[in-house]
């Protein structure tokens, strides 16, 4: 009789079975509910390395010494109620003879016998594969604090559907609920316009070309926030070399990313701090020295000099040296004045007042030269300074701008203003004869440095406008065509 034809066993059968389930350490167990009598098979002593009647086979010995006490609701609760919300499948701890507390799978059934209702049970050991469950979640939840904590996010693309996957601590860089679902082109929407690009090519290069990357990029949160993030991919081919997914991480860098921001900042601003120090330097051992060897051999020669009208010249030279060495020494006492007032307080400053100061001590100058002077400070109409040098770079590049017009036409000069995020720019451009910045660009701002034919450069303007701004922690760039004009880009706070 094959199984398929009957559910019934001969009693040879069942004690056939019965044997087999004790060699295979499979515990049996049987408990009746009315008269709480309690047998045990051979298997469930085996499973707790026992043999029978090695220790006592009752309800109570079962509950307060073999279950650990952490498990009795959640045996309990399979075992009695499992049509309660319950399931009649428990995972719990036994104490064993030899092995200490074990992982066993108790799995019950109920039935109405005659002597009243019976419940019998099935143990099994499961020790190892809940060992290893219990590790792999371990790893799981170690993998997911340090990404929580490092601020990693690990996705997949597959290349067949472009279909894209996102772990937890992505959407908690995305700042959006988990349940949302983002295809490819939605996910790069939330990078900065100029970087979409760049991230599109690189996840074309990793699918045609199975080429990996690493990119830093500027990324905006569902929340609006701004940040910097990583977002590394790897191609995995199949045996064919072709992309079948991209895995990478995304990783807020954001902090990182600013503080090395400001570092390169502060490096680039001490290395122009050390390039005046080093201009000032020169300035005071090359001309100050050329001022007093100049001074100390005229002063020889007037003291040999025998006639009057000798005498006379070369006083004359004296003096000239004399208010040389002496405009000298005002302008190392300017470079001085505008490190030293650095910390003065800052004013919140209305451009367009400033300017009419400045084009007021000018209008001489303005009216000699027919210069048309347009303005526009509606970009930003305001600006926290120093009173004295927003005065001093506007009349600076006014003077400039006037100084070196055009032979062959009036000067025109437009100067606006502008606000991009926190920072305030303002533009100078003028019509002027230009600068050649391929020869000259990298001694514009030089002390004492000049590049056209006029009597009255001195090459001191700007060099102390440039100083008045770094000093404050901005920046002058300088766009220039000899013959067309210059443009100076002022970047203020």
């Amino acid at each position: 009789m094959s199984f398929s034809e009957s559910h019934k066993f001969s009693a040879e059968g069942i004690a056939h079975i019965a044997r087999i389930i004790d060699q295979i350490n499979l515990g049996i167990w049987e408990y009746n509910t009315d008269t709480k009598e309690v047998k045990w098979s051979s298997g469930f002593y085996s499973a707790l390395g026992y043999t029978p009647g090695e220790i006592e086979c009752s309800y109570n010995f079962f509950f307060d010494q073999l279950l650990y006490y952490h498990d009795k609701q959640i045996f309990l609760k399979a075992t009695h109620h499992p049509r309660q919300g319950g399931s009649p499948v428990a995972h719990i701890r036994l104490l064993t003879k030899q092995n200490g507390y074990q992982w066993f799978e108790s799995t019950t059934q109920k039935h109405d016998a005659a002597d009243g209702p019976v419940i019998y049970g099935v143990l099994t050991n499961i020790n190892a594969l809940k060992i290893s469950q219990i590790r792999a979640a371990e790893a799981e939840f170690k993998s997911n604090e340090i990404g929580r904590i490092a601020k990693i996010g690990s996705w997949e693309i597959d290349t067949a559907t472009m279909g894209l996957t996102f772990s937890k601590e992505m959407y908690d860089i995305f700042e959006l609920n988990t349940q949302v679902k983002m295809s490819v082109e939605e996910a790069i929407s939330f990078f900065e316009p100029q970087f979409r690009q760049v991230l599109t090519n690189v996840i074309n290069d990793a699918l045609n070309y199975c080429k990996p990357y690493d990119i830093e990029l500027l990324f905006k949160t569902a929340k609006n926030n701004v940040i910097w993030v990583r977002s590394k991919g790897i191609p995995v081919i199949n045996d064919h070399g072709k992309c079948i997914t991209i895995r990478g991480i995304f990783q807020d860098i954001d902090s990182i990313k600013r503080k090395g921001i400001t570092l390169q900042s502060s490096i680039t601003l001490l290395d122009d701090q050390n390039k005046r120090l080093q201009n000032f330097a020169y300035i005071v051992s090359h001309n100050l020295r050329s001022h007093s060897g100049n001074l100390k051999f005229m002063v020889n020669l007037f003291e040999e000099a025998k006639l009057g009208e000798e005498r006379t010249e070369i006083f004359s030279h004296i003096k000239t040296i004399s208010e040389s060495l002496s405009a000298t020494m005002g302008h190392l006492d300017e470079i001085v004045r505008i490190q030293s007032e650095i910390s003065r307080e800052r004013k919140l400053l209305d451009f367009e007042t400033i300017f009419n100061n400045v084009a007021s001590a000018l209008h001489t100058n303005i009216d000699r030269t027919n210069a048309v002077i347009n303005t526009d400070f509606s970009g930003c109409p305001q600006v926290e300074y120093i009173p004295a040098y927003l005065e001093s770079i506007l009349q600076n590049l006014l003077t400039n701008a006037i100084k070196y017009k055009h032979p062959n036409r009036n000067p025109v000069i437009n100067i606006a203003t502008q606000k991009v995020g926190n920072d305030v720019y303002l533009v100078f451009e003028d019509n002027g004869i230009g600068i050649d910045m391929q020869r000259h660009g990298d001694q514009l701002f030089g002390m004492y440095k000049t590049f056209h034919q006029n009597s009255d450069s001195k090459g001191i303007g700007l060099f102390i406008t440039r100083n008045q701004v770094e000093a404050l922690g901005g920046s002058i760039q300088v766009d220039s065509t000899v013959n067309v004009g210059t443009k100076f880009t002022v970047r203020l706070v």
